[in-house]
């Protein structure tokens, strides 16, 4: 038995299922849900459109759309005379505030955090004029190994006001989860992308060869009020993220 075929019998059974949300919208729900799942793992071919089409019974347009959503978002590549298969690199989407963490669940995969340290410190000056608040201002410093099913693939330095946290303890995995849960709601990010060679701190917890560069993203994150709330500098790893940013 393929791994194709036990897709084909949930897509079967989901897009039986009364639904008033669009058919191309459900079928590229199963296909995320069967990545998050395992039963689709990354590297994993998938059926052509028209074996699609076949065996659904529904048309090649509706399993078209299904497709380039999914294709759009990264969650899979279509490459002509190839295939079409789940990414084998993790896409970050720069514009959504969702964050690490959710990011790499909606792509079927396991976020993990290290942290290497909670602290409050008086913010610099670039600090302060990227949250628009007064230098010297008392800001708590996050800093974190960020993991994706078990590979640490960035080290993120965060800079938040300290009247954003109650308590640095309670903030586990993903920073913008305890956000939601003091109900601060990220909207949007600025972001800014730059490169260069890993230095000896990023050497030391993540190995790298030397001739691969580093991303470094530097990223500011808004509430619903348009107010800044996390200033955040990121060295990830070239060779296994992909960055997308969308107008």
């Amino acid at each position: 038995m393929t791994k194709t075929t036990p897709l084909i019998e949930e897509l079967k059974h989901r897009l039986q299922q009364k639904d008033n949300s669009p058919l191309y919208l459900r079928f590229a729900n199963t296909v995320k849900q069967a990545i998050q799942s395992g039963l689709l793992r990354q590297g994993d071919f998938l059926p052509s459109e028209r074996e699609f089409t076949l065996s659904l019974g529904i048309s090649r347009i509706t399993v078209r759309k299904a497709l380039e959503s999914l294709d759009t978002e990264g969650i899979i590549i279509r490459s002509r005379g190839y295939g079409t298969y789940v990414s084998d690199k993790f896409e970050y989407v720069l514009k959504e505030a969702k964050g690490f963490s959710q990011q790499v669940v909606l792509r079927g995969k396991k976020p993990n955090t290290f942290w290497l340290n909670k602290s409050v410190v008086q913010s610099s000056d670039d600090v302060a004029a990227q949250l628009q608040i007064q230098p010297g201002t008392d800001v708590f410093m996050l800093k974190r190994i960020r993991y994706v099913d078990d590979d640490p693939v960035s080290i993120e330095e965060s800079y938040v006001p300290a009247t954003l946290i109650q308590d640095a303890n309670d903030i586990h995995i993903s920073l913008y989860a305890y956000f939601r849960s003091q109900n601060i709601n990220p909207l949007r990010t600025i972001s800014r992308v730059g490169a260069k060679m890993p230095d000896s701190e990023f050497q030391a917890h993540i190995k790298l060869p030397e001739s691969i560069p580093v991303l470094v993203i530097k990223q500011i994150a808004f509430d619903s009020q348009n107010h800044p709330i996390e200033y955040s500098i990121n060295h990830c790893r070239s060779d296994m993220y992909i960055f997308v940013s969308e107008e």
